[in-house]
């Protein structure tokens, strides 16, 4: 079985390191080719014109990975998925790269479960290679929760400095443009990236609710819908834009509240569930024969993995109950 992993290992550093020599050669011709058109020469510049050059632009939006993973990827319906997900967490990845990131750190975490644990335990094995082959998503639903938190806590205020940019006389337009200068990441692109949208031609309504999209927000989503209200039914819009942003903020009180009042839940939730790993570490050290009947009989491996499946189920009930959205 060690033979085989290595295997594998060695033949997928092989076809990294081929496909990483094959990327820059191609990375270094698109160059040469850009410097051409810069330095205008006419045979490089100008030999593709018209539809004949519009499956190169498409060809060049993802490429990168390797066929395979792009078709696996496709087939699970994971792409789309994860394009939208490393969006929302302003990342640069691509979704190729994370899936081998996943299969690197999976491929090293299961062997060096193998080296440091236990050879005839494959469930605990396979168990360390699953950890670390989820960080990178865990890494990117991290970052993403963190983003938006941030986006959160600036947004009513961005709604009070639009609301005072239209009183001063600036278009709508103009106002989510000026949230670029005067406001900090991640708001101030989202907006920037719709003013750009917007300048470019795309209608307002559209470019609004693209916005919606890339940052799920409920909040985001009243803004839109008090936008778009606005413009087919009339009104003060800035007046409404202040209500808003006061709403907003009476929201983040309650939530606050509630978050207090629930605090108890929370603990008592992870108090519950840390006793039983604690008691079976502590009886590890203290009674190692007695622990290792779970370990080494096939009836106590299948009821060490049931009671973990329970106490894992009972943390995201008891997680659910305490979780009151607002």
């Amino acid at each position: 079985m060690t033979i085989f992993v290595v295997s594998v290992v060695g033949v997928w550093l092989a076809a990294m390191v081929v496909w990483l020599l094959v990327s820059r050669f191609f990375k270094t011709v698109d160059a040469d080719r850009i410097k051409a058109r810069i330095l205008e020469k006419p045979k490089e510049s100008r030999k593709q014109k018209g539809p004949a050059a519009a499956p190169a632009l498409i060809a060049g939006e993802d490429k990168s990975g390797g066929k395979l993973v792009r078709e696996l990827l496709k087939k699970f319906e994971m792409n789309k998925r994860l394009e939208v997900l490393i969006e929302q967490a302003g990342l640069k990845w691509r979704p190729t790269r994370v899936a081998h990131a996943c299969l690197a750190l999976f491929l090293a975490g299961f062997l060096l479960a193998r080296w440091f644990g236990p050879p005839q335990y494959l469930s605990l094995q396979f168990a360390g290679g699953l950890v670390l082959g989820v960080a990178p998503i865990l890494h990117i639903v991290r970052t993403r929760r963190k983003r938006m938190n941030r986006f959160e806590e600036q947004f009513p205020e961005s709604l009070e400095f639009v609301a005072r940019s239209m009183r001063a006389g600036h278009a709508f337009s103009v106002s989510l443009e000026m949230i670029h200068r005067e406001f900090q990441e991640p708001l101030a692109s989202e907006f920037r990236r719709a003013f750009d949208e917007h300048n470019l031609g795309m209608p307002l309504d559209l470019a609004l609710l693209k916005l919606a999209r890339r940052v799920p927000l409920l909040d985001v989503g009243f803004f839109v819908s008090a936008v778009l209200l606005q413009k087919r039914t009339g009104g003060n819009l800035a007046e409404i834009l202040d209500k808003l942003a006061y709403i907003i903020r009476e929201r983040f009180k309650l939530r606050g509240k509630i978050r207090a009042i629930s605090a108890h839940g929370r603990m008592t939730g992870m108090a519950l569930t840390a006793i039983p790993m604690a008691v079976a570490l502590m009886m590890l050290y203290v009674n190692p024969d007695y622990i290792s009947f779970f370990s080494k009989d096939e009836t106590g491996n299948i009821m060490a993995g049931v009671a973990l499946l329970l106490q894992m189920l009972g943390y995201l009930i008891i997680r659910k109950i305490v979780t009151i959205e607002v």
